[in-house]
């Protein structure tokens, strides 16, 4: 679609500097020969100069990207409450930090894993910031049940008490679903009782069904992505890269300046 697309806009180009210095006035006026006669010319022209049509589906890709991050930002603004206030997430680090950082994560990602050392180091050096963790569960049912082990943990893992739960969970080998949750739980000295009712109750699926939703608003499909500022970050991008925004937030509100 794309390639057809700046095939046209080429087309178009090499048609208005042809017909312009006859002062053709209309495409519809011309005849059966002279259309395939400037038909013969733009397939020659794009074949003598592909360059031109390289350069054309270039612009095409840097506008559609420039489109898509409008969009984000403009559904960042509009999500703001439940992307950095939900009732139904984790917040770690500074509470009321000047920068946030917030990662959609799966417990099975293994980009998600090696993304945590890069997430523990900014909180480290950065006391102003907050972290708010999104269970966003795309990689199977053991993924879906870790995240309710996890939604229910924090109900007795309030603040930076839940990284510890988050950080030993995100860091295991091998598959991950509800045995190695509650096992991590257990390690931890949670109430097993309650936290298996707690499990039952709406808050878990309605938190679930929350994020959701909201990555299907900001066009996120895979894990880890981050927001930081108001753009979306897709992909385990590194700390250099995020702390470069996160230090941009906490100077000009912006994640670049």
């Amino acid at each position: 679609m794309r390639l057809n697309f700046a095939a046209c806009l080429t087309g178009a180009l090499a048609l208005a500097s042809l017909v312009a210095p006859i002062g053709v006035a209309a495409a519809d006026e011309f005849t059966p020969a002279q259309k395939q006669e400037l038909g013969a010319f733009v397939r020659d022209y794009l074949v003598n100069n592909p360059d031109v049509l390289r350069a054309a589906i270039d612009a095409l890709d840097k506008h559609d990207k420039q489109v898509a991050d409008a969009e984000r930002q403009k559904m960042v603004s509009d999500h703001a409450a439940a992307l950095f206030s939900s009732n139904f997430q984790a917040t770690v680090g500074n509470p009321k930090g000047t920068a946030t950082l917030v990662e959609f994560f799966d417990y099975n990602c293994h980009f998600c894993k090696g993304a945590l050392p890069d997430v523990t180091r900014l909180m480290k050096d950065d006391p102003n910031l907050k972290l708010v963790l999104k269970d966003y569960p795309v990689l199977g049912p053991g993924s879906v049940e870790a995240a309710q082990v996890a939604s229910a943990a924090r109900n007795q893992l309030p603040g930076d008490r839940f990284w510890q739960f988050h950080s030993k969970l995100l860091s295991m080998h091998g598959p991950i679903g509800k045995a190695e949750a509650m096992g991590v739980a257990r390690e931890l000295g949670l109430d097993m009782d309650r936290l298996a009712k707690d499990m039952e109750s709406p808050e878990v699926t309605a938190g679930l069904e929350e994020v959701m939703g909201m990555a299907d608003a900001l066009q996120i499909n895979g894990t880890p992505s981050f927001v930081v500022g108001q753009e979306v970050v897709v992909g385990a991008v590194g700390y250099d890269p995020l702390k470069e925004k996160i230090d941009a937030v906490h100077k000009c509100g912006h994640s670049v300046c």
